[in-house]
């Protein structure tokens, strides 16, 4: 039977202006900023209706920001009934408001700890990320292992995003070889990328430790519809499944090709992205090809 599975963007997807005109045409969505502003402790929506790039792409902005207007897009669907669900990196968190896991509150609240507790470890240790373009994934993988052997830092693939494109994380020593070695390999391009810090590398591990604490003590629901989450690319349905999964989701790859290669073997046929952008529609039509139907709404 054909399913159609809701699919949420991460960081990287925000712009200025995001959610405006949701937020003038729904009264139903003018309330869910107002909501997040107050849980926020300060107006979000000023800096996601007017604010400059600069503001928009601090993480402890970027983060919130995307997930409320993802779930406030997702929220203005008539009869959106997600068969299965799956979020890019951060995306996960507005995947799991949408199949009932977690109230809008809590996720927010969530969001806003890994938020802050991410940028609290790009500081402690300056790093980076780069995207490796027409490069074997399994070539890119013996990069990174044996410059990490060779030179004892961290270096590893962080986001599966399609065939032939992948980013990898980790000190800004090692993605410079790294990024040298994948040219010398055959990579199209390898491209260090405007980003803080290792997002989805060990390097991540202060602030997995302080999001752990945070989701293992949120109430999780039992899902509507199954999650694909990041790490273990596969149907979860298991609450405290979830949970773990979204701790090692900070130090761990996401594996977007797999996920979404895992939805259309289990009957994927619709894929809607619901939030900024449309940069997952693009990457499902890539890993999926004509097999599905893309739509995006934001």
């Amino acid at each position: 039977m054909a399913k159609h599975a809701f699919v949420f963007p991460g960081q990287g997807a925000q712009f200025s202006g995001m959610g405006k005109n949701l937020y003038e045409a729904h009264s139903s969505v003018k309330e869910l900023f107002e909501q997040a502003n107050d849980i926020l402790g300060f107006r979000i929506s000023d800096t996601m209706f007017a604010g400059t790039d600069e503001e928009l792409k601090q993480t402890n902005i970027t983060q919130p920001a995307i997930f409320i207007h993802s779930v406030a897009v997702f929220k203005t669907i008539e009869n959106a009934k997600p068969d299965m669900v799956a979020g890019h990196s951060l995306g996960e968190f507005s995947a799991l408001v949408a199949n009932g896991v977690l109230a809008f509150d809590k996720a927010l609240e969530l969001v806003s700890i890994r938020a802050i507790a991410m940028q609290k470890a790009c500081e402690l240790n300056p790093s980076t990320m780069a995207a490796v373009l027409n490069l074997a994934d399994e070539k890119v993988e013996e990069i990174c292992a044996a410059i990490q052997a060779e030179t004892g830092e961290v270096v590893v693939a962080a986001n599966y995003n399609c065939p032939g494109q992948l980013v990898i994380s980790g000190s800004i020593k090692a993605i410079d070889l790294a990024c040298i070695r994948m040219k010398e390999a055959g990579a199209k391009r390898a491209l260090v990328l405007p980003v803080g810090g290792a997002f989805h590398s060990p390097l991540m591990a202060p602030a997995k430790e302080e999001l752990a604490a945070a989701i293992e003590a949120a109430v999780f629901n039992t899902p509507t519809c199954p999650v694909y989450q990041n790490t273990v690319a596969k149907a979860v349905s298991d609450a405290s499944e979830i949970k773990q999964n979204l701790i090692n989701q900070l130090t761990g790859a996401v594996k977007w090709t797999q996920c979404v290669q895992a939805m259309v073997a289990d009957g994927a046929t619709e894929f809607t992205e619901c939030g900024p952008g449309k940069v997952l529609q693009g990457l499902v039509g890539k890993i999926a090809g004509a097999t599905v139907t893309t739509n995006g709404f934001s």
